[in-house]
């Protein structure tokens, strides 16, 4: 089976790619050198030229902050981008995994949003990843839609990595702590999408780590994993004042997963001690 991967230089295609590799699947991981999203004509050159079994679309505008600012841009990659692959995918009849986010809700109360929940974006970048999820069930039979959280992996920036470059050059750190979701490690997250791909079960997923806790616990644990004397203040979302509206409630129920005979992920506090460990380049099993 060969699979074409998107977004492979971030962290969570490099982490799919090497997971189809170790499977022995031919993995096709592409970046915007290869195949700019935003280009109809890239993808759908570069999709037929490599004719896979399916896409798994990894590739995203991120930035969550920067996008109140650069709109068009975030929308062209996140909107078009996605409709681009999936047009392709139809054409093609191919099955696609599109990777979406906890951003597509309101982000208010407590309790787990469940896949079929409204959505309703309160940023920029909320409402790009709420129109692709759009853009692929309009377009395709054949999809899944999987909503991931708070990730955090090897190749690439991400909280963790953040936290302990700060811990360098301070004592003490300010983190939020009125926002709630789960750490999601995209070593465990890839095993689960390569899962996937290989059947039929398709539909809307949520996938993260199991557990939940604040960023500023999630603060607290990366020092006490790594070593680190560390002070770290809590704050209100209204008092560090990013410029994005944030979800306070990222709690996603992964019931469907289970449903459907999915392994789900380990712990995130597991996952997180994993990570670190080899982050440090301390010998750690991967299998």
């Amino acid at each position: 089976m060969k699979i074409l991967v998107t977004g492979v230089k971030g962290q969570l295609g490099y982490d799919v790619v090497r997971e189809l590799e170790k499977r022995g699947l031919e993995a096709v991981g592409v970046d915007i050198e290869e195949m700019d999203i935003t280009d109809a004509d890239s993808v759908n050159r570069v999709i037929k030229e490599t004719n896979p079994d399916a896409v798994i679309h990894c590739a995203a505008y991120t930035a969550v902050d920067a996008a109140e600012d650069h709109e068009e841009l975030c929308r062209k990659v996140n909107v078009q981008g996605t409709q681009n692959i999936a047009n392709v995918c139809k054409e093609l009849d191919i099955k696609m995994l599109y990777i979406s986010t906890d951003y597509v809700f309101s982000g208010a109360g407590e309790r787990p949003w469940e896949p079929d929940d409204i959505r309703d974006p309160q940023s920029v970048y909320g409402r790009t990843k709420y129109e692709g999820e759009l853009a692929v069930q309009n377009t395709l039979d054949k999809y899944f839609i999987v909503r991931i959280a708070w990730v955090f992996g090897i190749n690439g920036k991400n909280f963790v990595r953040t936290m302990l470059q700060l811990a360098k050059t301070h004592d003490t750190l300010t983190v939020v702590n009125d926002q709630f979701g789960s750490p999601t490690y995209t070593y465990d997250l890839s095993k689960l999408l390569v899962d996937m791909i290989l059947t039929e079960k398709y539909g809307i997923y949520h996938a993260t780590n199991e557990g939940t806790c604040s960023w500023y616990e999630f603060a607290c644990a990366i020092f006490e994993e790594a070593g680190l004397d560390i002070q770290v203040k809590p704050v209100t979302s209204e008092e560090y004042g990013a410029k994005a509206n944030r979800p306070y409630n990222s709690r996603m129920s992964k019931e469907k997963l289970s449903e459907n005979g999915f392994e789900r992920l380990p712990d995130w506090r597991d996952a997180l001690k994993r990570y670190i460990l080899e982050n440090q380049g301390l010998p750690i099993d991967r299998v």
